[in-house]
């Protein structure tokens, strides 16, 4: 009997990439990735007001070209064998859409209008709608941030909607409703675009939008309209009900059938989140955190409902059955910046050669081309290379990872970074290893949290660029958590987890725990605390909080 096959469609920050697996052995048969070309040249964006849009042209753009181009890599027969197809995406990433379920930005008038366009998950416009929302849940019978950690954030659904209703009239006249980038995505390919009956995403719906089923759906109408009356009727235009990743959104229309090279009999999967899926992928197991490592980090975390149904962790990114894995609870925290603070720095390394080699007549432009390329290629290597060898607590350097506010635990977008202890002594790779300690102080608060509210942690699994390229920073990560660190095989676990769901909504496995069984990758390496290290990071850890405390209150 011929072999059957899924799709994992991973949409991320600056690019999408498409997984072929075969189901029965996990095998990754093949891998494409698109960069977003309007993403790349810094389209619609405004990093100064913390805005950060997509055009969902760069996404159906990535999504055909990944899947055709995977496609070519392998025999005809394995096209003829796909039998799904699921999405995970960035999030909190809303788009305003017309009746049809259109987003805006796809229709005349608002091609080039970054408010008609996908908020991504790290737009950060509309804290203080977020700051709003809080101040009412705090005072309004019903608290309906309980179960997002008690603190909504501007990374989330109604902050940044209202945002944009607020600042832009054109598009409050025009947007019927608001879809997810992981609802969206699945409805395109099964031609089920309606904003009122196509499937939303358990996932997104309850981490972000203040979904649950305690409160019969989403927060209620006279909550929202005395949020702002620009929200009244919102809701009826939204959803009720919410699926998890295991459930077929449909399956794909002859169209996109056509321009994939597949079948229509293709099952479409509900999308999620991608560290949702992510954790899937990398294996995840009840009370093993799974640490999504990249620009920014997501923490999950899937415990037994009977077990943690009546806890309420203060500070997360929220809690929701099935969010992750069906039947289980499924609880997300995370960090706003862990990668994106080492290429931040390496930006502000970069200037002289980015400003000032361009404009030498000593060299032609190829060299120049080439001498930057070179030496942008190697800085972080190199930083990561001198810093291993500074012992810990040298250079008297203490670091906030706050660049991008704070994710978690206790969101608050307002909070800025800061490095203490500089001298002129203080040298690149010495205030390089204080930034990777603080992102390290940061997941250590994270685990703190956890466990202080009663969630124990077993084990930690990473996944992610961070954790595939950089021995350094997982090292460091593992002597501040002073607990061992495992990372999962895969190169694209995101991807391979949506692989998983999409052979489960397909039927090919009863449930996601049979498909992990089946198609997991397994762990590839793993890093143990070095304990003269842990030791030395107790005392820094505590100077980081202290830090913290001065920075939070001003």
């Amino acid at each position: 009997m011929a072999s059957k096959y899924t799709i994992g469609l991973d949409y991320g920050t600056d690019s999408v990439r498409a997984l072929i697996v075969e189901v029965e052995t996990g095998r990754e048969m093949a891998g494409v990735v698109f960069n977003y070309p309007r993403w790349a040249q810094g389209q619609y964006c405004d990093p100064a007001k913390n805005q950060f849009r997509q055009h969902p042209s760069d996404y159906l753009e990535g999504l055909e070209y990944t899947i055709t181009e995977a496609l070519k890599q392998l025999p005809a027969e394995v096209a003829e064998n796909v039998v799904g197809i699921s999405v995970d995406t960035t999030g909190s990433t809303p788009v305003a859409v017309d009746e049809r379920g259109t987003p805006l930005s796809l229709t005349p008038g608002f091609e080039n209008n970054p408010n008609a366009m996908f908020v991504l998950w790290k737009d950060h416009t509309g804290v203080k709608e977020a700051a709003e929302i809080n101040a009412l849940s705090s005072k309004w019978a019903v608290d309906y941030t309980q179960y997002e950690g008690g603190i909504y954030s501007s990374e989330w659904f109604w902050a940044k909607i209202l945002h944009v209703l607020r600042e832009d009239t054109g598009v409050l006249r025009a947007a019927y409703s608001w879809v997810e980038h992981c609802d969206w995505i699945p409805a395109i390919l099964t031609g089920k675009t309606n904003p009122l009956t196509l499937k939303r995403s358990r996932c997104a719906a309850g981490h972000k939008a203040m979904w649950h089923e305690a409160f019969g759906g989403l927060p209620s109408e006279e909550f929202l309209t005395a949020l702002d009356p620009l929200l009244a009727g919102l809701r009826g235009r939204l959803f009720k009900d919410t699926f998890t990743c295991d459930v077929a959104a449909g399956t794909l229309t002859p169209e996109w059938a056509k321009r994939l090279g597949l079948s229509t009999s293709v099952v479409v999967g509900v999308g999620a989140f991608d560290a949702h899926l992510g954790a899937l992928g990398a294996e995840i197991q009840p009370y093993y955190l799974s640490k999504v490592m990249g620009t920014s980090t997501c923490d999950m975390l899937i415990a037994p409902l009977d077990e943690v149904n009546d806890k309420l962790v203060r500070g997360i990114c929220g809690q929701v059955d099935g969010s992750i894995v069906p039947g289980m609870m499924g609880l997300e925290a995370g960090q706003s910046a862990f990668g994106d603070i080492y290429a931040w720095f390496k930006k502000v390394i970069e200037w002289p050669i980015a400003t000032l080699l361009p404009e030498t007549g000593l060299l032609d432009d190829f060299t120049k081309e080439k001498l930057m390329e070179e030496i942008s290629g190697k800085i972080i290597a190199r930083l990561s290379e001198e810093a291993a060898k500074i012992p810990v607590g040298e250079s008297g350097l203490v670091a906030l990872d706050w660049m991008n506010g704070r994710r978690t635990p206790d969101a608050n977008q307002n909070l800025k970074g800061a490095i203490t202890g500089l001298t002129l002594g203080s040298d690149a790779p010495r205030i390089f290893r204080a930034l990777v300690e603080a992102t390290a102080f940061g997941s250590k608060a994270i685990n703190d949290r956890f466990i202080e509210e009663g969630v124990r942690i077993d084990g930690v699994i990473a996944l992610g660029g961070v954790a595939k390229k950089s021995p350094f920073v997982m090292q460091v990560v593992a002597d501040v958590l002073n607990r061992p660190i495992k990372v999962a095989r895969s190169e694209q676990a995101c991807a391979l987890g949506s692989a998983m769901a999409a052979a489960v909504a397909a039927g090919i496995y009863a449930t996601t725990e049979e498909a992990q069984s089946k198609m997991g990758g397994g762990i590839e390496t793993e890093y143990h605390p070095i304990p003269e290290n842990a030791a030395k990071y107790v005392v820094l850890y505590k100077k980081y909080r202290e830090l913290g405390d001065i920075i939070e209150k001003g």
